[in-house]
């Protein structure tokens, strides 16, 4: 069974909260924070969820934020993660696909909490490509 690390900021709390509880009872989640609504720095959510994912090998990250963009950048910081803010199943299934995305970013205040599990549902069930993605992957730790 596939790991998941779930993390957000204040504004992300929410959406996490419903992730988390709508999932708990398929997959195995740790809740690396934040665990109020009260004002946090994402940065330190997102990396700790990047930290996570690295050593546990085939897990899968989780990082929300109001529009995501902040959480993209910081877990990006990080080598081996390739995090990616989608706004619904279809750039989720892209991300897997062609970037073999093993973090997924998600703007709480573009996605309703049903079709945030949808999301994370995709990013579970989709496989990588390879092929041709296969080397661009590996240009991105260069």
């Amino acid at each position: 069974m596939t790991k998941i690390f779930i993390g957000s900021d204040h504004a992300g709390f929410e959406l996490k909260s419903a992730i988390h509880g709508e999932l708990l009872l398929e997959y195995t989640i740790t809740d690396c924070g934040t665990n109020s609504t009260d004002s946090v720095d994402y940065p330190i959510f997102a990396h700790e969820v990047a930290k996570n994912v690295l050593l546990n090998t085939g897990s899968i990250g989780v990082l929300i934020c109001a529009t995501g963009i902040g959480m993209s950048i910081a877990a990006n910081r990080h080598r081996g993660i390739r995090a990616a803010l989608c706004r619904g199943v279809k750039d989720v299934k892209l991300a897997r696909h062609h970037n073999n995305a093993n973090v997924l970013v998600i703007g709480a205040t573009y996605s309703h909490p049903d079709e945030a599990v949808e999301m994370v549902k995709a990013f579970l069930a989709t496989s990588f490509d390879g092929g041709r993605h296969e080397k661009r992957i590996n240009l991105l730790d260069q």
